[in-house]
């Protein structure tokens, strides 16, 4: 399997995810402080949105790249 069949292959994987799921979320632990053996740390969680725009877009450019690959 060559490299541009399988960028391909993970941009529409990407893209279906991105329009399924339409958002992921991950948590960021931070260290406040550390007094001794007193640790103070926060955890933020973070939500990033997948515009319907990128996650069509990786559809397509994947389909054009297996598309043009196979031309070849």
């Amino acid at each position: 399997m060559s490299g541009i069949r399988i960028v391909a292959l993970v941009l529409i994987v990407a893209g279906v995810l991105g329009l399924l799921y339409g958002k992921f979320s991950y948590t960021k632990e931070t260290h406040g402080f550390k007094v001794g053996s007193l640790e103070l740390s926060v955890q933020d969680k973070e939500t990033i949105n997948v515009p319907i725009w990128a996650g069509a877009g990786a559809i397509v450019g994947g389909a054009l790249l297996l598309l043009v690959r196979s031309k070849n």
